[in-house]
């Protein structure tokens, strides 16, 4: 019996053993052979074997940092996982992008989808199907079958302005621009997307609790970028109850819901998954473009909800950082006032916006929109893009096929070569010929700017219309209000997982010599 127990244990132990060895092999051997592929470009020494440094950095809250200290450290290719570089050299960047470019979008774009089993712009890896959903948006965006795109922008900005003046400042009450300006670009996304007014900026509350649900789930959704497989796992049955639904009262879902209200209010009850007729009187809105031009109930929905969440959040970044380094850099507001009382736009009535045309013909806000883009890039997510099949080499740099290789903005926006040795510094005069920027030099630095939008059918749909907001809202705010920031030494609360988290951003206004609210 017990030479039969020896053996049984012994044959139990050689089975343990090559388990184990199994193991280590199935982990080792993939790890070595990735390890192996990428081993010329330098990195963290832990990003050849796994991705916590990646993990790591986008749990610091500081993602957009830790990628420019990353370039910074190993030079403008720098691996950052055991298959993924990031990069912030402008011309690779643009090569990657250029129109017959056979780069392809890699898998990290699939965290993004907001139902788990449907695509939208953003997450569409066909380039066949992308380029034809693009085209069916493209006029939408455009703002030609938009009716009162601008006016839509104006009344929400007016909206904003009567908020600050009515409420805040008679009162001397400090206010969160932070997330003043994320309702203003809800509200007037939504009224331009589907001609629906959320209501953040009237009720001056965030509407169905939204913001704060997606500032609870934006790190999830980073770490799923990390890893997506597990958006693999969530698509699951098993999971089907823990995703944002329509039916939600709060939250995302309440905002899925509302899109997919409206959506289904423009089929006027016909069953069909495509409109056959789009009625004359049909609302023109955005919406109603992209119902014209042939998309389908699901895309509609998506592409509404794209709208709002993608655009929302950038723009308001663009517009708290702008507004921060004017509001605290003396000489360039007073530059930028200047410039405003010496047009006709001096005197316009408080209840009149200006227009984008006129907007456009002054110089030196091109210079703080610019400029306000370039040193506090909105967007920093590196949109990873895979290498084709052939492989690639850049400045003598050999991208193995399958590589993924991300965008780092902070690096590439604050690159001496590009911008000056005065590239940390915010200088919209180094966008200006006439204060003696070389012209082919500002050529340069447009081109690279380009780069925050994507180039060619990558490019972002929506940039238009940011720019038309982007130009309008400092406009109006600085010409009404001396804005003053209540905490210059830690002026707000923000976090980046590849989008930022912004709030707590106290800032108390007065009205300016000559302004009177109606």
């Amino acid at each position: 019996m017990a030479v039969v127990d020896l053996a049984t244990t012994h044959y139990q132990t050689l089975v343990a053993g090559a388990l184990a060895v199994s193991l280590v092999l199935f982990w080792f051997i993939p790890t070595v052979r990735q390890y192996l592929r990428l081993r010329h470009i330098p990195g963290p020494f832990s990003s050849g074997f796994s991705k916590l440094w990646l993990l790591r950095g986008t749990l610091s809250g500081q993602l957009h940092l830790k990628f420019y200290e990353a370039n910074q450290k190993y030079g403008s290719i720098a691996r950052i996982a055991p298959n993924e570089v990031i990069t912030s050299d402008p011309k690779l960047l643009r090569h990657i992008l250029a129109v017959r470019s056979p780069y392809q979008r890699s898998d990290w774009y699939l965290a993004l989808r907001f139902n788990p089993h449907r695509d939208n712009l953003i997450t569409l890896l066909d380039d066949d199907e992308h380029t034809k959903l693009r085209a069916k948006m493209a006029a939408g965006y455009s703002g030609r079958e938009v009716d009162n795109l601008e006016h839509r922008i104006d009344r929400n900005i007016l909206a904003l302005a009567n908020l600050i003046a009515t409420k805040y400042m008679p009162a001397n009450k400090a206010f969160d621009f932070g997330r003043k300006a994320q309702y203003f670009t809800l509200d007037a996304l939504s009224d331009i997307a589907f001609g629906r007014i959320f209501g953040f900026l009237a009720s001056d509350s965030d509407m169905y609790a939204y913001l704060e649900t997606m500032e609870q789930q934006l790190t999830a959704i980073a770490v799923s970028i990390v890893y997506p497989w597990i958006v693999s796992v969530v698509a699951s049955p098993l999971f089907a109850r823990l995703l944002p639904s329509h039916h939600d009262a709060l939250g995302f879902g309440r905002i899925m819901g509302i899109a997919r209200d409206t959506v289904a209010a423009r089929f006027q009850g016909d069953s069909t998954d495509k409109l056959k007729h789009v009625a004359d009187d049909a609302p023109r809105d955005m919406l109603g473009s992209f119902l014209a031009h042939g998309l389908t109930r699901d895309e509609a929905e998506s592409e509404v909800l794209l709208q709002i969440i993608a655009g929302s959040d950038t723009t308001a970044t663009a517009i708290r950082a702008t507004a921060l380094y004017l509001a605290t850099n003396p000489r360039v507001l007073s530059r930028l006032r200047a410039e405003l009382e010496s047009t006709a736009h001096a005197n316009r009535p408080w209840d009149e916006v200006i227009s984008y045309a006129d907007a456009l013909k002054l110089p030196y806000l091109q210079a703080v929109i610019k400029e306000g883009l370039r040193i506090f890039p909105p967007a920093t997510s590196p949109v990873p893009k895979l290498v084709p099949p052939s492989g690639d080499t850049w400045d003598g740099v050999y991208l193995p096929p399958g590589t993924k290789v991300g965008y780092c903005a902070w690096g590439v926006f604050r690159r001496p070569d590009v911008w000056g040795d005065d590239a940390d510094e915010f200088r919209p005069e180094r966008w200006l010929v006439e204060d003696g920027a070389d012209p082919a030099k500002v050529k340069e630095m447009d081109a690279t700017l380009d780069l925050h939008f994507g180039l060619g059918r990558w490019q972002c749909l929506g940039k238009g219309v940011a720019f038309m907001e982007l130009n309008k809202i400092f406009v109006e705010l600085f010409r009404r209000f001396d804005l003053a920031v209540l905490n210059p030494d830690k002026p707000w609360e923000s976090r980046n997982t590849g989008l930022f988290i912004q709030s707590e951003f106290w800032m108390k206004a007065t009205l300016r010599e000559g302004i009177k609210p109606t």
